[in-house]
């Protein structure tokens, strides 16, 4: 079944590679360019999965899950960091946010598709963070 897979990236390269990856596998790609486009777009279309980009213009991915995890609207849909930062300290305030995992870019196109498997799996809970 298609799921909407939401992809939080302000490089445009990075978010094109990724939606191209994602409509490959059989799913449907919505992009956002950052924190504003995200909550809007997660309220709107009530994606599947969130990629979401630690290092956003206008708000982190971590002020921006935090966010979508305070709106019982959006509080339920799995986000995974997909980033260049790598940071134990970044990790941990993934975590603390509710950031179901922490993948750091570049992700090979085997790990991004397990993932998306994992994470809109019907046997998964929603809500459910696995570390």
């Amino acid at each position: 079944m298609k799921k909407k897979i939401l992809i939080v990236e302000d490089n445009n390269d990075s978010s094109e590679i990724l939606g191209l990856f994602v409509t490959k596998i059989g799913h449907h790609p919505i992009k956002a360019r950052n924190s504003n486009e995200a909550i809007t777009l997660a309220e709107a279309e009530e994606p599947d999965l969130i990629f979401m980009d630690m290092d956003l213009p206008d708000a982190d991915g971590t002020k921006t899950t935090a966010m979508l995890r305070k709106n019982p609207k959006t509080s339920h849909i799995p986000v995974v960091a997909l980033t260049a930062w790598m940071s134990a300290l970044w990790e941990e305030k993934a975590s603390k946010v509710g950031i179901a995992t922490y993948l750091i870019k570049p992700v090979s196109p085997q790990m991004l598709k397990e993932t998306i498997e994992e994470y809109t799996n019907r046997s998964f809970t929603r809500g459910e963070v696995r570390l």
